[in-house]
């Protein structure tokens, strides 16, 4: 069954036009009969820092005011101030200790909102347990952790999602519509711009990484990754090895394509650019928000972008976390297939690894990868600037 993803996909995070004309329900809150009969998927949460408090809790507080049954019945975080401020606002049961929650509560299901390097441990033991799980980017901080995690999630038949959020942001949806039924068949280059301004975090790993998804989402597999990079500052404080890079990309199905990335740039928040060239047509997102099509020499350049006429717009519905949450309780019931699996998100990690292992040998790396040899070199290249892990 395919998902259309509600009113985030045609309205840009707006209440949908027969809500608030037809049926004069301006906040698409009233009663939703469709929507409240789907069995209720109950849902704990590992991990209650910046993202959890920004993006998870508000967006499943959102999907419950449009009738959506899920329910956060508890969630872990070791750290006191966190926890009682999150259970005080949302509800659940706070638990110090993820072990605990895993043993004592009932629910279905676990999204790992912890720090990277926590990733695997916390998706191993929720899955050990019999829980679908829903990770933040990257899956993991190691290729053959996130390969085991995924073949885990296989064997045991259960659901394992990676958090690709831009997948289900509207205008990335309906430029990946343009591909699939036209005016962008086909595509032959393909072009993207990401800026990162903090010099607090790992440019590829806590940034990039959306791009390598999106860039897989929109063009299909790549074939083999040529970067080059600089430190030209040295203002990262984990010591990261560049804080600019440039990727040339080949896809599998004969496409080209380039991505470049900088964590020096001012902003108060990253700014990304996506382009997709086809026959006689292209399309560019601009900064996640309007979505631009050329699609004829004489014709009219047509632009989506949200109005923003009062505090209706909602980002966790425009940002894609309240579908991808929604998607990820749906498969949970058999209703929808994933939009992003557990595989999606070890592509990415390794289109990222092929990068770290081009900058270290100033050469073309080929897809795929050995996952241990491509993690030892990784680790290599990385801990030769003297990155702190």
């Amino acid at each position: 069954m395919t998902a259309d993803y509600g009113m985030g996909y045609d309205t840009y995070g707006h209440t949908p036009l027969d809500k608030a004309f037809g049926q004069g329900d301006v906040y698409g809150v009233a009663y939703d009969a469709a929507r409240a009969a789907r069995p209720l998927v109950r849902i704990a949460i590992i991990g209650a820092g910046g993202v959890a408090q920004s993006k998870y809790f508000p967006a499943v507080a959102r999907l419950r005011m449009i009738w959506e049954p899920v329910e956060i019945v508890a969630f872990a975080e070791p750290r006191e101030e966190h926890g009682r401020k999150v259970q005080a606002i949302y509800g659940g049961k706070w638990y110090r200790d993820y072990q605990d929650m895993l043993a004592e509560e009932a629910f279905q299901a676990v999204i790992v909102l912890s720090p990277d390097n926590l990733h695997a441990e916390h998706v191993r033991a929720a899955l050990d347990a019999g829980r679908h799980v829903l990770v933040e980017k990257p899956i993991t901080r190691s290729m053959p952790d996130a390969q085991q995690i995924c073949q885990m999630a296989d064997d045991k038949h259960l659901c394992l999602m990676s958090v690709a959020n831009k997948r289900l942001s509207p205008p990335y949806r309906r430029l990946k519509r343009f591909i699939e039924s036209g005016p962008l068949h086909n595509p032959a280059l393909y072009s993207a711009k990401f800026n990162l301004g903090y010099d607090y975090v790992d440019l590829f790993e806590s940034g990039t990484i959306h791009l390598f998804d999106l860039t897989r989402y929109l063009m299909g597999d790549v074939r083999s990754v040529y970067a080059s990079g600089v430190n030209r500052y040295g203002r990262n404080t984990r010591h990261y090895p560049v804080d600019s890079a440039a990727l040339t990309l080949e896809f599998v199905s004969g496409a080209v394509g380039s991505i470049t990335t900088s964590s020096t740039a001012l902003s108060l928040k990253p700014w990304e650019r996506v382009e997709v060239y086809g026959d006689h047509a292209w399309a560019a997102v601009e900064d996640q928000l309007e979505l631009i099509l050329y699609d004829g020499e004489a014709a009219a350049t047509q632009s989506w972008r949200p109005a923003v006429p009062n505090t209706l717009l909602f980002d966790e519905e425009f940002g894609g976390y309240m579908w991808l949450i929604e998607n990820f309780v749906q498969s949970i019931r058999g209703a929808e297939q994933p939009v992003v699996t557990g595989w999606d998100g070890y592509r990415a990690l390794e289109i990222l690894r092929a990068t770290q292992m081009s900058l270290h040998q100033h050469q073309s790396v080929t897809l795929p990868l050995t996952p241990d040899s491509a993690e030892a070199e990784a680790q290599e290249w990385l801990r030769s600037s003297g990155w702190n892990g």
